[in-house]
């Protein structure tokens, strides 16, 4: 597997040596290196505006990555909720996800990620009633539908991710929408910590792991690594904490996505600058002591 890293500089100012520019159109080769010394072999990119990525400023950062010897892991970006009730707004977050897989095609990324998006007007993953409702799922597959005719055209893999609070709520969920979208192109981005809903799950990782992996593993073509545990408060509240803090069975899940992404990459995300480089010492730690081989 490969290991990499997803993020931004809070502040283009901000003295950083692993966490790319705010704005990707900034990304030049020192940042580049800046993110490959740090021991990372390839880094997501975030395009807020997917739609007004002029392909210049594309081709130029592609060859900034390049010139670094480094990979785009995953090209990510901002679009409107695939989900929405909203006919125009879905499909205006239909043409942005497609514009974000011709992105990828052209960055030569491995794959796009995609959001199912939600209802709440806060964000596309916090909690909402409706996420949960047949005709969100409905909207999401033709969606999705519509994706991946693109997605297939330009050869490039789209993964999408989901998570307790989304319409992608379970396992199962995942593998209904895969197998209603019917395409090859549809893939799974494996991010077990969303998936964490419950105080059980908390303290047993390895069930949650082993049913994404029965439903999904063959599916997998990218991860994101994270972790979780249980805050000492008076309610429920499940964090996210550095790779290696928490209560993920790591040894499962690298091995679980390793024998199905050999070459697949492994993308630290969520975290403040200053963590990224205790959660890149786990992954890299923790892989020597499983026995799998990392690519830095």
């Amino acid at each position: 597997m490969k290991l990499g890293i997803a993020g931004q500089l809070a502040h283009p100012d901000e003295p950083d040596p692993v966490l790319l520019p705010p704005d990707w159109r900034m990304v030049d080769v020192p940042a580049a290196q800046r993110v490959r010394r740090a021991g990372f072999r390839g880094a997501q990119l975030f395009f807020n505006r997917p739609l007004e990525a002029a392909r210049d400023d594309l081709l130029r950062v592609k060859r900034a990555f390049t010139d670094a010897d480094l990979e785009v892991a995953q090209v990510n970006g901002w679009y409107e909720p695939l989900c929405s009730y909203d006919d125009d707004v879905r499909a205006a977050g239909v043409s942005g996800m497609q514009a974000l897989v011709r992105i990828g095609r052209l960055m030569d990324a491995p794959s796009v990620y995609v959001r199912p998006g939600g209802h709440n007007p806060n964000g596309h993953w916090y909690a909402h009633p409706e996420n949960h409702s047949p005709r969100t799922f409905d909207r999401l597959v033709d969606s999705l539908r519509k994706v991946c005719a693109v997605a297939q055209a330009e050869g490039v893999p789209v993964a999408v991710e989901g998570h307790v609070l989304s319409a992608l709520d379970t396992p199962q969920r995942v593998r209904d929408l895969l197998d209603a979208v019917g395409s090859p192109m549809l893939k799974f981005n494996y991010d077990p910590v969303n998936f964490v809903g419950t105080v059980r799950q908390v303290h047993d990782t390895s069930s949650v792991l082993n049913e994404l992996y029965a439903l999904l593993g063959r599916d997998i073509v990218v991860a994101h690594a994270k972790d979780c545990r249980l805050a000492d408060q008076l309610v429920v509240h499940i964090e996210e904490v550095v790779p290696g803090s928490g209560a993920m069975n790591y040894e499962l899940f690298m091995r679980q996505f390793q024998r199905v992404c050999p070459n697949g990459y492994f993308i630290i995300e969520h975290l403040p600058n200053a963590l990224v480089p205790q959660a890149c010492a786990y992954v890299v730690s923790a892989a020597r002591a499983f026995g799998i081989p990392l690519e830095q």
